[in-house]
């Protein structure tokens, strides 16, 4: 049986967990997906709001994205937007018996390549530069901040009627 020099053994199991423990494993923390957030608010109050039975989908986009399953109940959702094209359309469903036709979304915007960091390289930022809608159900869309970046905060506020009106 061969005979190990025990302090050389020890020196060389020492030195390689140093040099496993000095490598830098933190790497890019940042979010890199500049991905813009549609929240659900009322158009009465402003308050934001929990839709019920609905779903969200891109139109043309790759392998027909389901971004909300239908009848998903929801405050907002992800509509990422594609580095490749200057224009994105989704499309809301309403899963109610009497619902009406769903609403359609489309955005125009503008691509920006930004550098972000040595570790975490580039990444895509927006500008949204017009937008678009159909009023089905949907009251109205206002855009809260036109440059979508990595940061999580919502973007665009996608407005429904929560209260009738009394009758006179």
């Amino acid at each position: 049986m061969k005979k190990y020099n025990t302090p050389v053994v020890v020196m060389t199991a020492l030195l390689f967990a140093i040099m496993l423990h000095g490598c830098n494993t933190t790497g890019c923390m940042d979010n890199r997906s500049s991905l813009p957030i549609a929240g659900f608010y009322s158009y009465e109050n402003g308050a934001a709001i929990s839709i019920d039975s609905i779903s969200v989908g891109g139109i043309g986009a790759p392998n027909d994205s389901l971004l909300l399953a239908p009848g998903t109940q929801a405050q907002q959702v992800y509509l990422p937007f594609s580095s490749e094209t200057d224009k994105v359309q989704f499309e809301i469903g309403y899963a109610w018996k009497y619902a009406p036709p769903g609403d359609i979304l489309t955005f125009e915007y503008e691509t920006i390549p930004y550098f972000v960091s040595e570790e975490c390289g580039a990444m895509y930022r927006y500008r949204i530069t017009r937008f678009d809608y159909t009023t089905n159900l949907l009251d109205s869309v206002a855009v809260a901040d036109s440059l979508i970046t990595n940061v999580e905060k919502v973007n665009i506020k996608l407005y429904y009627r929560t209260e009738t009106a009394e009758e006179v």
